[in-house]
Formats: structure tokens, C-alpha cells, sequence
């Protein structure tokens, strides 16, 4: 099923990542079971069974909000991902709209320090 996911996000995101400045590249990765975007290592866009979701600045998420988009929740009691919206279906199939918002959240993430390397643990003995 992850497959599906990866395929489709790379997908939506072909013209996106083709047109993207020199300097600022786009990895899509398998996410759980399904796939997110990483520009310059940031995650910022992920396809899963709960949509397609978009991390965007807070005036970003509200416009989403006011058009349809639900904040995130990967899980239904699971806590709000906080920065993130689950885009309207709609927009899927909006070309320009869909550049717009993920060109969008590629931008933001690149404002967003890098994550930390995680530290492996040594095996005890």
C-alpha cells in the first residue's frame, strides 16, 4: 500500500519539485504506510490513509481551513499535528492551486531549522 502512496505523491508533485531552484531539492520517501516530501531534509508534505497533508504557516493552514482542509490527526484520538493541514480533495485535482500550496509548504520547511541527527544506541552487552 506504501507503494500506491509513493507513487501518487510523486505524482502530484512532479511539477513542483521540476521547477524548484537550484540548491533546494525534494526526496520522496516511504512514510509508515504511506510517503512524505523532504525538501533539503524537512518534511513537508506527506501522503497517508488520511490524506494529503501540507505543513504550512499558521496564516496558510486558516486559508486551507476556511476552503476545507482539516487540521491533521494521523490517528482519531491521537493529538492535532500542529503546523499541518489535510488538504481538500478538491485540490488534488486543481493544478495551479496544488503548485501554489506545495510549492508553499516546500518554502516554509526550508525556513525550518534541520532535524538533529538521531543518536544511535549502543547494544548493550
Amino acid at each position: 500500500m506504501a507503494k500506491e502512496y509513493f507513487g501518487k505523491l510523486r505524482s502530484l508533485l512532479e511539477v513542483t519539485i521540476r521547477n524548484l531552484p537550484p540548491g533546494v531539492g525534494v526526496e520522496i520517501k516511504h512514510f509508515f504506510s504511506g510517503a512524505a516530501a523532504y525538501a533539503n531534509g524537512r518534511i513537508c508534505i506527506s501522503l497517508t490513509t488520511v490524506g494529503l497533508a501540507m505543513k504550512l504557516p499558521q496564516d496558510g493552514c486558516a486559508r486551507l481551513i476556511e476552503d476545507g482542509a482539516r487540521p491533521l490527526r494521523y490517528f482519531p484520538n491521537a493529538p492535532v499535528k500542529r503546523q499541518y493541514v489535510i488538504v481538500p480533495e478538491d485540490l488534488h485535482e486543481d493544478e495551479d492551486r496544488l503548485r501554489f500550496w506545495a510549492r508553499t509548504s516546500i518554502d516554509y520547511a526550508l525556513t525550518l531549522p534541520r532535524p538533529k541527527p538521531r543518536r544511535r544506541r549502543k547494544p548493550e552487552s
